[in-house]
């Protein structure tokens, strides 16, 4: 039956009333609440958060994509207990080890390197085990502060610990052993990373080598590393091929330079955008006289419509090229551009080794007060010292007769937290004997060794022959007392100490410091230095002292050892006696098979 059009439209109305009723819409509108923070303060601290793991994050190449992204396998019984170890991935930094890494920084921050150092090993077998991140975080402090032995046994101590070292880790050993003039030890290390490491060098790793290898007159070697660094399918680095150059123009081969830099600009396409290397092409051009070609290259690496990309590193390499080719004008215009450009963080023209390069050519040009001025205003521009930036500075005074403003200088390290170094002691120790001031050399000396630092023979050599040619032989004799347990004194050490006694007639001291040897050293005492001894008590018919005291010696020796057995005995037999109190007195005497008494013996077991 057909329905009319007003029944249809009142059945139609009746079913969507009813559909409305058992399925009921849901809200057409999406709530922005779940798109965003709840407040301002937790969209910051994402942002922290963020910004931290960048920082903390190494760089993508430094680990191979198969090992950064998959988990850190579990250990089989049947795996090789000898291969490398993967290192911790940045998402550990979470939690307690978060908090201690922040911990530690914080002590960096502060200067309380040794705190940090303390701190990082305690936690080792603790419960919150530092993560590879913060280990490296000390010991680049350390570098940073020329620390490297701290450094050096912070590393052997993580690595018995069993944290596997990243790239970053091998990186700053490198860097260490190449500060250190160990160039052998240095390229080991890159040997045992390219062998047995489960990720490959970066490019921040062949800087270093190349840089390392050049600053110790090692510039074949240096090549070979760069092409080896091609051949393993890296990037012609211009950083790499600056140091390079450099090292030819040390070597005054302006040729090399320019077949460097054409290699460069071949391999990057055929125009060099980085101006780090312009600095080296100039002094190429020096070198071979060609004064126009050479600022021809400073304006096309400067002018207005420079297409070069100029960092603070590009910046020092030119102003070392002005200043050290009679250029010094050019680069304190430079040098006054780069400090009003200066914008951190959106530009930086301005570092440490700039203020650096300055202070070297001020002091080249004799104008030692601006030096000094230089050098005081870089915090100015968020620059700060280190212990090389003083040292400069100091030997460039002393070296000039300036002794005083030196001093002035050293005075300040402390209020700036910088801590000087071995090369700072001695620098002004050997001044003040120049100076004719050996009390204030000799409390330098002293200075040095109360700061833990620890100078070599060749210094303490230095000292002493410096106060015993002023007639203070009673202090030098003190100073080598202090120190005989710090240094392995040769028998030169021996012999100049003795002669400058015997020449005021001390023979006592001699043959006491001789006793002294004998009985804590003997092996000290060599024939070469027995002979030089004698001939000198001949002279004073005291041949005979010398040797009562070895007889005595000998004889102290076997009353020791005699002493010590009837010690020995002793306690052997009050173990004895100790065990058979301790046994019922059924088992007293009982006999062993062999006719010997098995107390005695087991008494004889417990004792040994």
């Amino acid at each position: 039956m057909a329905l009319s059009k007003p029944t249809f439209l009142n059945q139609l109305k009746l079913l969507v009333r009813t559909h409305h009723h058992h399925h009921p819409l849901r809200p057409a509108v999406v709530s922005l609440r779940h798109l965003s923070f709840a407040t301002p303060e937790d969209a910051a601290a994402e942002r922290r958060r963020r910004k931290r793991r960048l920082r903390i994050e190494p760089p993508l190449n430094a680990l191979r994509s198969n090992t950064q992204s998959q988990p850190r396998p579990t250990p089989t019984p049947n795996a090789n207990p000898n291969a490398p170890k993967i290192p911790e991935h940045v998402s550990v930094l979470t939690g307690k080890r978060l908090e201690l890494h922040n911990r530690i920084l914080k002590l960096i921050r502060e200067n309380d390197l040794q705190e940090a150092v303390l701190l990082t090993r305690h936690s080792v077998y603790s419960n919150c085990k530092p993560t590879i991140f913060t280990c490296n975080a000390v010991m680049a402090a350390c570098l940073r502060q020329s620390k490297y032995a701290d450094l050096l046994n912070l590393h052997r101590f993580i690595t018995q610990a069993a944290i596997a070292a990243n790239i970053i880790t091998y990186n700053l050993i490198i860097q260490t052993y190449m500060d250190c003039r160990k160039t052998d030890t240095a390229m080991e290390h890159y040997k045992q990373l390219i062998d047995n490491a489960p990720f490959e060098p970066n490019t921040t790793t062949y800087r270093i080598i190349v840089k390392g290898l050049v600053d110790n007159d090692k510039l074949d070697k240096a090549l070979e590393i760069k092409n080896d660094m091609l051949s393993k399918g890296f990037e012609a680095d211009p950083i790499v091929y600056s140091h390079l150059m450099s090292g030819q123009a040390k070597n005054n081969n302006p040729d090399e330079i320019f077949n460097l830099y054409n290699e460069l600009k071949e391999k990057v396409g055929g125009f060099v955008h980085d101006g780090v290397v312009y600095g080296s092409l100039m002094k190429g051009y020096f070198l071979k006289g060609m004064e126009k070609e050479a600022m021809e290259c400073y304006e096309e690496a400067l002018g207005e419509e420079s297409k070069i990309k100029m960092s603070a590193i590009a910046y020092n390499s030119i102003l070392e090229a002005l200043s050290k080719n009679r250029k010094f004008n050019n680069a304190q215009n430079l040098f006054d551009k780069m400090l009003a450009d200066h914008n951190p963080p959106m530009l930086l023209t301005v570092n440490l080794g700039s203020y650096n390069v300055m202070v070297d050519g001020y002091c080249a040009e004799k104008r030692f007060d601006e030096a000094i001025t230089i050098f005081n205003n870089m915090e100015q521009k968020r620059c700060h010292p280190d212990t090389l930036s003083f040292n400069n500075l100091i030997f460039q005074l002393c070296n000039n007769g300036l002794l005083p403003k030196a001093e002035e200088v050293y005075n300040t390290m402390n209020s700036k937290q910088v801590t000087p170094d071995e090369y700072t002691f001695v620098t002004l120790m050997d001044t003040c004997f120049q100076e004719s001031r050996p009390d204030d050399a000799a409390s330098y000396y002293k200075t040095m060794i109360e700061s833990k630092l620890r100078p070599n023979l060749t210094v303490y050599n230095r000292l002493m022959d410096g106060l015993v040619k002023v007639g203070k032989v009673d202090e030098a004799k003190t100073f080598f007392d202090m120190m005989v347990p710090k240094l392995r004194m040769d028998d030169d050490s021996y012999m100049f100490i003795m002669k400058a006694l015997f020449d005021i007639k001390k023979h006592d001291e001699v043959i006491e410091m001789i006793g002294k040897m004998l009985r804590e050293e003997p092996l000290d005492f060599s024939d070469e230095l027995q002979v030089f001894v004698r001939e000198e008590l001949k002279k004073e018919d005291r041949e005979d002292d010398l040797v009562k005291l070895m007889a005595d010696v000998e004889r102290e020796k076997a009353e020791a050892a005699a002493k010590a057995a009837e010690e020995a005995e002793r306690a052997k037999a009050s173990a004895k006696a100790a065990y058979t109190s301790i046994l019922p007195p059924k088992l007293i005497g009982k006999k062993d098979d062999d006719g010997g008494d098995a107390v005695a013996e087991e008494a004889e077991v417990v004792e040994e």
